[in-house]
């Protein structure tokens, strides 16, 4: 009775064991972006799923399904790395009830959450193919499917946590890949390094079981004791763990040469802009007491800016919460004609029933000259995804009237000092949007932004979004947010200036127009295809030849 019930419990442990190692070495890489920030354990965090995978793909008995696997690790990744979006609870500034607040908050979380762990199960299901095929063509393959899944969920309306951003803002010489083919060239160094090092212990665990099958052989104890020590010492490094370390110095070492380019600052091209920190909570954002502060905290921000000789001044997103038709009447824009100072305005457009959330470019004299209209918005709490079906749901929840529409994907936004890149909130996580605006001429990025109602984690997971953004397009970026954390970048990422949290704040720099364009915006995510093809080529050569091995 005993050792049935011993091995019951050891067959449980052997069971439930992988599942805990996959769900842990997801939480690390959660670790890796804001609040912690430990953006080194990127670069292993993802080997003890790939190992786990491989072993029990080739172990099927008492090993726990690989979704299973895939979903731990996908979903403490998205679930610690996303946990920011907690911060909604509770919304009873929007009239939400508190428990149907809460039902929202975790719906969300628990979503997204199950939304990335569904990504990494795509992901396993075609690794676990690739058991028994060559370990380089398994670190092509795997680098490639992770590319190709990012790309595609990119595309789409859901997208924050790619791999790429663990590395942002502390490793600045890595990011500079992006220079080369955007935010997968990072993905797939933290991928391919991750491969070789899960190969190397794969490796090791397959010499290990070798040489003891071999020490088992010799009678001899002394002599099988000094080739167990001899083996082990080879187990320990391993061509594939070279390689990861060549891999990974050499990936710095390119990002290092583009790192320490110099920056061009000609007199000519020089922007002063100011922003303004307006810090409405959002719990009063459209009530009377909210536009108040609002039209007073930016029309005197903007004074103060005029006053330290600035050319522009950019506010939040939504700053001023009227639609563009009433923007004219507003002590802002009176200010605008009086000071002369372009000023880049968060308020609402509209499109015949419906309303876009839009930055509004004021020229000195008063006059709206042009419109961004936001173009990715954030589901649910934006829009609503599959209306039909979830539109009624939702109501029965919230009394929001959700008709917000989003702008057209092809956007200019042209200003008195040239055209320039616009992101407003969410969007900042989609690199393509910025890509496309530098290939049509954008000289330098405008972040506008409203964080109020999430954590402070959030808002820096923002920030690390646009300094990605800026080096990737080799453009001077200028972040205005509501709360914080409002900034000017260089082009290198480095973080010229951040304001505090939860504070009102303005300051003024001084930007560089840049019509330069990196590999990346002039050819667009070009490593990720050729991954792909290249790893089909491979599997496609090696299986051809092994059938005419096999034929003869």
């Amino acid at each position: 009775m005993q050792k049935k019930l011993s091995k019951k419990l050891g067959e449980r442990i052997t069971f439930l064991l992988p599942c805990f190692i996959a769900l842990a070495s997801g939480i690390l890489m959660g670790l890796t972006v804001a609040p912690v920030s430990a953006w080194f354990l990127a670069w292993f965090a993802l080997a003890p799923l790939w190992v786990l995978v491989l072993n029990s793909s080739q172990r099927k008995k008492l090993s726990p399904p690989l979704a299973l696997l895939s979903l731990a690790w996908g979903i403490g990744y998205h679930g610690v790395a996303l946990s920011w979006i907690t911060g909604i609870h509770p919304m009873t500034w929007l009239g939400v009830p508190w428990w149907p607040s809460l039902a929202i908050t975790l719906f969300c979380w628990g979503f997204i959450s199950l939304w990335g762990g569904i990504f990494v199960t795509v992901w396993v299901a075609c690794i676990a193919r690739l058991v028994g095929q060559k370990s380089w063509l398994r670190v092509l393959f795997g680098t490639a499917i992770w590319c190709g899944l990012e790309a595609v969920w990119s595309a789409g309306p859901l997208w924050w946590s790619s791999l790429s951003y663990t590395q942002s803002p502390h490793n600045l010489i890595v990011l500079h890949l992006g220079q080369l083919s955007g935010p997968s060239t990072v993905t797939a160094a933290i991928v391919a390094v991750n491969g070789l090092i899960a190969e190397a212990w794969i490796n090791r665990l397959r010499v290990g079981e070798a040489s003891r099958r071999e020490a088992s052989r010799i009678e001899d104890t002394k002599e099988a004791k000094n080739f167990s020590a001899s083996s082990a010492s080879r187990r320990f490094v391993n061509k594939y763990l070279l390689s990861a370390t060549g891999l990974l110095i050499t990936l710095h070492l390119i990002g290092l040469i583009l790192y320490i380019r110099p920056i061009a600052q000609p007199p000519e091209a020089a922007l002063k802009v100011g922003i303004i920190q307006g810090n409405i909570p959002n719990r009063i954002k459209l009530l009377p007491e909210g536009l108040r502060r609002a039209v007073a905290g930016y029309t005197n921000g903007y004074e103060t800016l005029v006053e330290q000789s600035v050319n522009a001044v950019l506010t939040p997103e939504g700053a001023l919460p009227f639609f563009q038709r009433d923007l004219p009447k507003t002590a802002l824009v009176s200010a605008v004609r009086e000071k002369g100072a372009v000023a880049w305005i968060g308020a609402f457009g509209e499109r015949g029933r419906s309303y876009t959330n839009s930055l509004f470019t004021v020229a000195g004299n008063g006059e709206i000259v042009s419109r961004y209209d936001k173009a990715k918005l954030v589901p649910l709490g934006e829009y609503i995804p599959f209306e039909q079906i979830l539109g009624k749901i939702i109501e029965r929840l919230s009394p929001l009237d959700e008709h917000q529409v989003p702008g057209s994907p092809n956007q200019v936004f042209s200003t008195p000092f040239g055209r320039a890149i616009v992101g407003i909130c969410y969007e900042s996580a989609f690199a393509e949007r910025f890509r496309y605006q530098a290939a049509m001429g954008g000289q330098f990025i405008l972040s506008s932004s409203n964080d109020a109602h999430y954590t402070a984690a959030m808002s820096l997971q923002h920030h690390a979004q646009d300094i990605m953004r800026a080096i990737e397009t080799d453009r001077w970026a200028v972040r205005a947010t509501n709360t914080g954390y409002s900034a000017f970048v260089d082009p290198h990422g480095q973080t010229l200036w951040i304001s505090g949290y939860n504070t009102y704040q303005t300051h003024a720099e001084t930007i560089y127009r840049r019509q330069t364009q990196t590999l990346y915006v002039r050819w667009g995510d070009w490593l990720t295809p050729l991954l792909l093809i290249s790893s089909a080529g491979a599997w496609l050569v090696i299986k051809v030849s092994g059938t005419r091995k096999t034929s003869n």
